[in-house]
């Protein structure tokens, strides 16, 4: 029904620039992917910012926090203001940046990450994100 209308084909290529640009290089790319008045939250550890600034900020500490990060895709589909992404996410946690973390520093990462991606006049306006945290085998 959805799959060849516009918006959605807009929304889909929006989260795969999104997904693609969310590195410590090409942060400044992805927050222009966002409304000046994003919301992004994990509400799983009680976390929100809001505006790109304390969205980047909070990237940057993210970034410092893993490192040998793996994504493996499970599903993405979208409606013309949603797009809602699953994956398996594997890292090693070597920082304090993740807030409310669950995990030890130092442990070998499986999460498995469901954000809702919410996008209005083209942009993503929230970004929520639902985490499982997992010890890695």
């Amino acid at each position: 029904m959805y799959q060849d209308d516009p918006k959605v084909k807009h929304a889909l290529s929006l989260v795969e620039m999104h997904f693609r640009e969310e590195n410590p290089q090409d942060i400044d790319n992805a927050l222009r992917l966002y409304t000046d008045d994003i919301v992004w939250e994990v509400p799983g550890r009680r976390v929100r910012y809001e505006g790109k600034q304390a969205v980047k900020e909070n990237y940057l500490r993210l970034f410092d926090a893993v490192e040998e990060i793996d994504f493996e895709p499970i599903d993405r589909f979208a409606t013309p203001d949603r797009v809602v992404d699953d994956m398996w996410v594997r890292f090693k946690l070597i920082g304090p940046g993740i807030e409310n973390h669950i995990l030890p520093i130092g442990s070998r990462v499986k999460m498995r990450l469901v954000h809702i991606f919410h996008v209005r006049d083209g942009l993503i306006c929230r970004e929520a994100g639902y985490e499982s945290w997992l010890l890695d085998d």
